[in-house]
């Protein structure tokens, strides 16, 4: 049998004719794009100086906004899920599924604690005082807020606050 081969289309050949407002608009939307995309390893490598600029402060209302979708998310999911009737004729497997909503439900009051905190670490990004410590009014620190978003206090100003609550119970 003979075997034949099939010649590739020749590609489409791109139309080089752009409008000038078009391509205004494509470096804006390039720029905006590169502005919006701060990754966690961009934000490690920025200098001191750029200490809560605004891609910084992007990023970090990007990060609470994404924890502030998930927490209701679930919420969403968790009222679902609790509306839901099992009917169950064993007394352990009851127990079970009550000892099951019992966690849930305290694991959406944490989360609700969080979502007040996500809301004024938001509040705190539009009034420009995200980042510096409540106390000292010093930097929190990118490695502190990157592991705790919600931060309000410096480290040293937080174990000095959990020091004092373990020597005088506050």
């Amino acid at each position: 049998m003979p075997t034949t081969v099939k010649k590739p289309l020749p590609a489409a050949k791109p139309d080089n004719k752009v409008s000038p407002a078009s391509a205004a608009t494509k470096d804006k939307a390039v720029k905006a794009s590169h502005e919006k995309a701060l990754t966690l390893e961009l934000l490690t490598a920025m200098p001191e100086s750029e200490y809560m600029s605004a891609a910084q402060l992007r990023y970090f209302k990007a990060v609470l906004d994404g924890m502030r979708a998930d927490i209701l998310a679930n919420s969403d999911a968790t009222s679902e899920h609790l509306r839901e009737n099992v009917m169950v004729p064993d007394p352990a497997d009851r127990a079970t599924i009550e000892e099951e909503h019992a966690i849930e439900l305290r694991t959406r009051d944490r989360e609700r604690k969080l979502l007040k905190k996500i809301t004024q670490a938001l509040e705190a990004i539009e009034q420009g005082e995200y980042g510096w410590c409540e106390e000292t009014g010093d930097a929190i620190g990118l490695r502190r807020l990157i592991a705790r978003p919600t931060a309000t206090l410096s480290l040293e100003a937080q174990q000095r606050r959990e020091l004092r609550q373990k020597m005088y119970g506050d």
